[in-house]
Protein backbone atom coordinates (compact mmCIF):
# COMPACT_ATOMS: atom_id res chain seq x y z
CA UNK A 1 0.00 0.00 0.00
CA UNK A 2 1.09 3.66 -0.62
CA UNK A 3 0.97 5.76 2.16
CA UNK A 4 -1.19 8.74 2.96
CA UNK A 5 1.98 11.36 3.49
CA UNK A 6 3.13 9.72 -0.03
CA UNK A 7 0.10 10.20 -1.46
CA UNK A 8 -0.22 13.87 -0.02
CA UNK A 9 2.96 15.07 -1.24
CA UNK A 10 3.04 13.58 -4.34
CA UNK A 11 -0.13 14.90 -5.22
CA UNK A 12 0.70 18.19 -4.32
CA UNK A 13 4.21 18.56 -6.03
CA UNK A 14 2.45 16.59 -9.34
CA UNK A 15 -0.51 19.36 -8.86
CA UNK A 16 1.91 22.17 -9.08
CA UNK A 17 3.70 21.05 -12.05
CA UNK A 18 0.19 20.65 -13.49
CA UNK A 19 -1.52 23.89 -13.12
CA UNK A 20 0.86 25.99 -14.80
CA UNK A 21 -0.04 25.59 -18.55
CA UNK A 22 2.28 23.63 -20.70
CA UNK A 23 2.12 21.96 -24.13
CA UNK A 24 -1.70 19.92 -23.15
CA UNK A 25 -3.16 22.80 -22.19
CA UNK A 26 -2.38 24.61 -25.59
CA UNK A 27 -3.02 21.59 -27.46
CA UNK A 28 -6.52 21.26 -25.54
CA UNK A 29 -7.24 24.99 -25.89
CA UNK A 30 -6.39 24.97 -29.61
CA UNK A 31 -8.67 22.12 -30.39
CA UNK A 32 -11.44 23.92 -28.25
CA UNK A 33 -11.30 26.90 -30.42
CA UNK A 34 -10.98 25.55 -33.63
CA UNK A 35 -13.68 22.49 -33.10
CA UNK A 36 -15.50 23.40 -30.12
CA UNK A 37 -15.82 22.15 -26.71
CA UNK A 38 -17.03 18.13 -27.39
CA UNK A 39 -14.03 17.65 -29.32
CA UNK A 40 -11.98 19.22 -26.91
CA UNK A 41 -12.94 17.13 -23.78
CA UNK A 42 -12.34 14.11 -26.15
CA UNK A 43 -8.51 15.15 -27.30
CA UNK A 44 -8.37 15.47 -23.00
CA UNK A 45 -9.50 11.92 -22.89
CA UNK A 46 -7.07 11.10 -25.58
CA UNK A 47 -4.12 12.67 -24.50
CA UNK A 48 -4.91 11.34 -20.83
CA UNK A 49 -4.94 7.88 -22.61
CA UNK A 50 -1.48 8.14 -24.16
CA UNK A 51 0.32 9.94 -20.65
CA UNK A 52 -1.55 6.76 -18.98
CA UNK A 53 0.56 4.64 -21.43
CA UNK A 54 3.73 7.11 -20.92
CA UNK A 55 3.20 6.52 -17.01
CA UNK A 56 2.94 2.82 -17.02
CA UNK A 57 6.30 2.55 -19.34
CA UNK A 58 8.02 4.49 -16.71
CA UNK A 59 6.98 2.22 -14.22
CA UNK A 60 8.23 -0.52 -16.06
CA UNK A 61 11.73 1.30 -16.23
CA UNK A 62 11.88 2.42 -20.12
CA UNK A 63 11.15 6.32 -18.74
CA UNK A 64 14.99 5.70 -18.12
CA UNK A 65 15.90 5.09 -21.79
CA UNK A 66 14.52 8.05 -23.30
CA UNK A 67 15.79 10.21 -20.52
CA UNK A 68 19.20 8.74 -21.15
CA UNK A 69 19.55 8.36 -24.73
CA UNK A 70 19.53 11.27 -27.06
CA UNK A 71 18.38 9.59 -29.97
CA UNK A 72 15.49 7.89 -28.84
CA UNK A 73 14.16 11.55 -27.22
CA UNK A 74 14.84 13.07 -30.28
CA UNK A 75 12.84 10.68 -32.81
CA UNK A 76 9.97 10.77 -29.96
CA UNK A 77 10.25 14.58 -29.90
CA UNK A 78 10.59 14.93 -33.60
CA UNK A 79 7.75 13.22 -34.51
CA UNK A 80 5.44 14.16 -31.68
CA UNK A 81 6.06 17.90 -33.09
CA UNK A 82 5.30 16.95 -36.65
CA UNK A 83 2.49 15.26 -35.58
CA UNK A 84 1.57 18.63 -33.90
CA UNK A 85 2.21 21.16 -37.00
CA UNK A 86 0.23 18.59 -39.20
CA UNK A 87 -2.76 18.96 -36.74
CA UNK A 88 -2.19 22.72 -36.59
CA UNK A 89 -2.17 22.97 -40.53
CA UNK A 90 -6.03 21.17 -40.79
CA UNK A 91 -7.03 23.28 -38.21
CA UNK A 92 -5.87 26.51 -40.19
CA UNK A 93 -7.15 25.06 -43.27
CA UNK A 94 -10.93 23.96 -42.37
CA UNK A 95 -11.47 27.37 -40.19
CA UNK A 96 -13.92 28.49 -42.74
CA UNK A 97 -15.97 25.14 -42.92
CA UNK A 98 -17.57 25.84 -39.27
CA UNK A 99 -21.01 26.76 -39.46
CA UNK A 100 -22.53 29.59 -38.00
CA UNK A 101 -25.53 30.28 -35.93
CA UNK A 102 -27.18 30.71 -32.37
CA UNK A 103 -23.70 30.73 -31.23
CA UNK A 104 -22.87 27.00 -32.29
CA UNK A 105 -20.16 25.53 -34.46
CA UNK A 106 -19.94 22.51 -36.04
CA UNK A 107 -16.71 20.59 -35.14
CA UNK A 108 -15.76 18.47 -38.60
CA UNK A 109 -14.16 16.33 -36.13
CA UNK A 110 -15.31 12.53 -35.11
CA UNK A 111 -14.78 11.64 -31.68
CA UNK A 112 -12.97 9.13 -32.21
CA UNK A 113 -10.69 10.81 -34.82
CA UNK A 114 -10.30 13.36 -31.97
CA UNK A 115 -9.67 10.63 -29.59
CA UNK A 116 -6.51 9.38 -31.77
CA UNK A 117 -5.41 12.63 -32.05
CA UNK A 118 -5.19 13.30 -28.48
CA UNK A 119 -3.41 9.74 -27.35
CA UNK A 120 -1.24 10.46 -30.27
CA UNK A 121 -0.18 13.57 -29.12
CA UNK A 122 -0.08 12.22 -25.34
CA UNK A 123 2.37 9.05 -26.25
CA UNK A 124 4.61 10.95 -28.00
CA UNK A 125 5.57 13.99 -26.02
CA UNK A 126 8.85 12.97 -24.62
CA UNK A 127 8.48 15.65 -21.99
CA UNK A 128 5.93 13.44 -19.92
CA UNK A 129 8.71 10.66 -19.56
CA UNK A 130 10.62 13.15 -18.57
CA UNK A 131 8.74 14.46 -15.93
CA UNK A 132 7.42 10.75 -14.52
CA UNK A 133 10.78 9.74 -14.54
CA UNK A 134 12.11 12.71 -12.62
CA UNK A 135 8.89 13.05 -10.49
CA UNK A 136 7.95 9.94 -9.55
CA UNK A 137 10.79 8.07 -7.66
CA UNK A 138 11.33 10.85 -5.01
CA UNK A 139 8.14 9.70 -3.51
CA UNK A 140 8.86 5.73 -3.79
CA UNK A 141 9.20 4.04 -0.18
CA UNK A 142 11.88 1.42 -0.96
CA UNK A 143 11.39 -0.09 2.33
CA UNK A 144 7.59 -0.01 1.92
CA UNK A 145 5.39 -3.38 1.79
CA UNK A 146 4.22 -2.39 -1.96
CA UNK A 147 6.91 -2.91 -4.64
CA UNK A 148 8.23 0.37 -5.96
CA UNK A 149 6.27 -0.48 -9.75
CA UNK A 150 3.54 -0.65 -7.92
CA UNK A 151 3.60 2.34 -5.67
CA UNK A 152 5.16 4.49 -8.55
CA UNK A 153 2.12 3.24 -10.58
CA UNK A 154 -0.06 3.89 -7.98
CA UNK A 155 1.12 7.73 -7.47
CA UNK A 156 1.33 7.77 -11.03
CA UNK A 157 -2.26 7.41 -11.47
CA UNK A 158 -2.99 10.19 -9.34
CA UNK A 159 -1.42 12.40 -11.59
CA UNK A 160 -2.96 10.93 -14.49
CA UNK A 161 -6.04 12.23 -13.15
CA UNK A 162 -5.15 15.69 -12.09
CA UNK A 163 -4.39 15.90 -15.11
CA UNK A 164 -7.65 14.85 -16.67
CA UNK A 165 -9.33 17.32 -14.20
CA UNK A 166 -7.18 20.63 -14.95
CA UNK A 167 -7.17 19.31 -18.76
CA UNK A 168 -11.06 19.08 -18.70
CA UNK A 169 -11.25 22.55 -17.17
CA UNK A 170 -9.37 24.37 -19.73
CA UNK A 171 -10.89 22.67 -22.35
CA UNK A 172 -14.44 23.67 -20.92
CA UNK A 173 -13.55 27.08 -20.21
CA UNK A 174 -11.83 27.74 -23.38
CA UNK A 175 -15.06 25.70 -25.22
CA UNK A 176 -17.45 28.51 -23.79
CA UNK A 177 -15.44 31.67 -24.85
CA UNK A 178 -15.61 30.30 -28.17
CA UNK A 179 -19.25 30.41 -28.23
CA UNK A 180 -18.80 34.57 -28.34
CA UNK A 181 -16.72 33.85 -31.50
CA UNK A 182 -18.43 31.96 -33.39
CA UNK A 183 -21.39 33.81 -33.43
CA UNK A 184 -19.68 35.67 -36.14
CA UNK A 185 -18.44 34.15 -39.05
CA UNK A 186 -15.48 36.49 -39.09
CA UNK A 187 -14.51 36.32 -35.11
CA UNK A 188 -15.32 32.07 -35.64
CA UNK A 189 -12.70 32.53 -38.67
CA UNK A 190 -9.91 33.95 -36.99
CA UNK A 191 -10.21 31.98 -33.79
CA UNK A 192 -10.08 28.83 -36.22
CA UNK A 193 -7.20 30.58 -37.41
CA UNK A 194 -5.52 31.03 -34.23
CA UNK A 195 -6.09 27.79 -32.74
CA UNK A 196 -4.38 25.81 -35.20
CA UNK A 197 -1.38 28.38 -35.41
CA UNK A 198 -1.17 27.80 -31.96
CA UNK A 199 -0.92 24.26 -32.35
CA UNK A 200 1.80 24.71 -35.36
CA UNK A 201 3.77 26.97 -32.85
CA UNK A 202 3.57 24.01 -29.63
CA UNK A 203 4.88 21.79 -32.84
CA UNK A 204 7.84 23.93 -33.39
CA UNK A 205 8.56 24.51 -30.25
CA UNK A 206 8.67 21.19 -29.13
CA UNK A 207 10.96 20.54 -31.78
CA UNK A 208 13.26 23.10 -30.81
CA UNK A 209 13.58 22.39 -27.76
CA UNK A 210 16.04 20.16 -26.19
CA UNK A 211 16.47 17.61 -23.16
CA UNK A 212 16.97 19.24 -19.77
CA UNK A 213 20.46 17.98 -18.88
Amino acid sequence: MVGLDQLLGFGLAALVIIVIPGPSVVFVIGRAVSYGQRVALTSVWGNTLGLFVVMALVCLGLGTIVAESILVFTVIKLAGAAYLVWLGVQAFRHRREMRFGAGEGRAPLTGWKALRQGFVVGVSNPKGFMMFAALLPPFVDRSGAASVPVQMFTLGCVAVVLGLVCDSAWALAAGRARDWFVASERRGSVLGAIGGTSMVGLGVGMALTGRPD
